[in-house]
């Protein structure tokens, strides 16, 4: 996920936040309750599409594919775990 998207993700949250908190928005953040639905599916969706990937280079890794580097497989699998943590860190509860 681009830091672009997670930008995005973060203002159309914030902006429901706020809605829910009878705070007034900003004007050009205008988001519909079904917004967060079709926010929260997408990011689903992405996270899911990087762990596919990075589970079929583990596979192609352990089954001795030699256009697979062991360096390509920690970083996907590290990028992962990172913009797990830093959705997860960002929420706000």
């Amino acid at each position: 996920m681009s830091s672009m998207q997670i930008t995005q993700v973060l203002a159309e949250m914030r902006a429901l936040q706020a809605r829910a908190s009878g705070i007034a928005e900003a004007p050009a953040a205008h988001a519909q309750p079904s917004d967060f639905a079709n926010i929260m599916k997408g990011t689903v969706d992405q996270v899911a599409t990087m762990q596919n990937h990075a589970m079929g280079l583990a596979d192609a890794y352990e089954a001795g594919d030699k256009s697979v580097d062991l360096t390509n497989v920690m970083l996907e699998v590290r990028n992962k775990l990172v913009d797990a943590y830093t959705q997860v860190m960002n929420m706000s509860v």
